[in-house]
């Protein structure tokens, strides 16, 4: 069961990573895999690690999703111009 330690650090590491730009959460995220991959740590070493992870990716994926509404109301307005 987590403590209130743990559940603060969570909270803190969720914000930090809110901050994040779409190229430091992709490198960090990139770190990670790596390191989950080369593999040697303890069951809660990597659990704190995958689920930084997955707050990573989540980033990554509100960057990606902004980054296509913009790309889709950009498109939306050059057919509105060229229609008229």
């Amino acid at each position: 069961m987590a403590d209130a330690g743990s559940e603060s650090t969570a909270a803190d590491t969720l914000a930090e990573i809110a901050g994040f730009g779409y190229e430091r959460a992709r490198d960090e995220l990139i770190n990670v895999v790596k390191m989950l991959e080369q593999g040697g740590l303890d069951l809660d070493d990597s659990l704190v690690l995958w689920e930084r992870g997955e707050a990573l990716a989540t980033r990554c994926e509100q960057h990606l999703a902004g980054a296509r509404r913009r790309v889709e109301d950009a498109l939306s307005r050059a057919d509105l111009d060229t229609a008229d």
